[in-house]
């Protein structure tokens, strides 16, 4: 039997797929677990940042091995040819305080993610892109391919994009505590009281929307290829 560990950041990335599985939650974790005759799938998020990702592992591994780990969720475009609210597999990932690069298994499109310490900007994007040849950002993804290596186990990375390259967005990093989590009640005042933001940031929520369900439709293509846990489970049938 095989144990499947799928680590996010927020809950919201991970709905679509986990619908109907346990669910319990630890101090500021969430864990929902699906099992089947062939093992388990468990699915975690602790927060955005290495460290929070980190946690939600750790998490995991505590009632057992693991045998695969994905490193899933929402990213934000690097490059025009990405489609907001589509996701995509990595073939690497990139730590931008290190330097370090760990390959993706079995990935035969060459797509880069660079992990930054913070939420990147338009600016921050095209310096990212510019210095590591990548084409989505993300927070968390190099912690998890690192601890896969130390384990030697398979690392996989399928990110849904809700935001594009030229994306002009408010500073999400001053609303995300030390702990990774996200404050959105401040948020919430914060938005309010500044309109011009209000289109672009609706455009992201339909986009992360839409991610989380291609993010979803994904993990299915690739963990489920014979459709059997998504006909047990009741999961809508692939658009194609």
């Amino acid at each position: 039997m095989s144990r499947v560990a799928i680590i996010a950041a927020m809950p919201g990335e991970l709905n679509p797929l986990v619908h109907g599985w346990q669910h319990e939650r630890r101090a500021s974790i969430h864990l929902w677990r699906w099992k089947f005759d062939q093992g388990e799938w468990v699915a975690a998020s602790a927060g955005a940042g290495v460290e929070a990702a980190t946690r939600a592992f750790a998490e995991v591994e505590r009632d057992g091995s693991v045998d695969l780990v994905i490193s899933t969720g929402w990213a934000g475009a690097l490059t025009a040819d990405l489609a907001t609210g589509q996701a995509y597999a990595a073939s690497g990932v990139i730590d931008a305080r290190t330097g370090e690069r760990f390959q993706v298994a079995h990935c035969t499109v060459e797509r880069w993610l660079v992990t930054s310490p913070t939420v990147a900007d338009a600016t921050e994007k095209q310096r990212l892109a510019t210095a590591y040849g990548a084409s989505l950002v993300d927070m968390e993804a190099s912690a998890i391919a690192r601890l896969a290596a130390m384990r030697g186990i398979p690392f996989y990375c399928i990110k849904g994009i809700s935001d594009g390259y030229s994306d002009q967005l408010p500073d999400f990093n001053r609303f995300i505590s030390q702990s990774g989590q996200f404050r959105l009640a401040r948020f919430i005042v914060f938005a309010a009281l500044r309109p011009w933001y209000w289109p672009a940031l609706v455009r992201m929520g339909e986009n992360s929307r839409k991610a989380a369900q291609g993010i979803m439709e994904s993990l299915l293509d690739f963990l489920d290829e014979r459709a059997y846990i998504r006909e047990r489970n009741g999961y809508p049938n692939r658009k194609r």
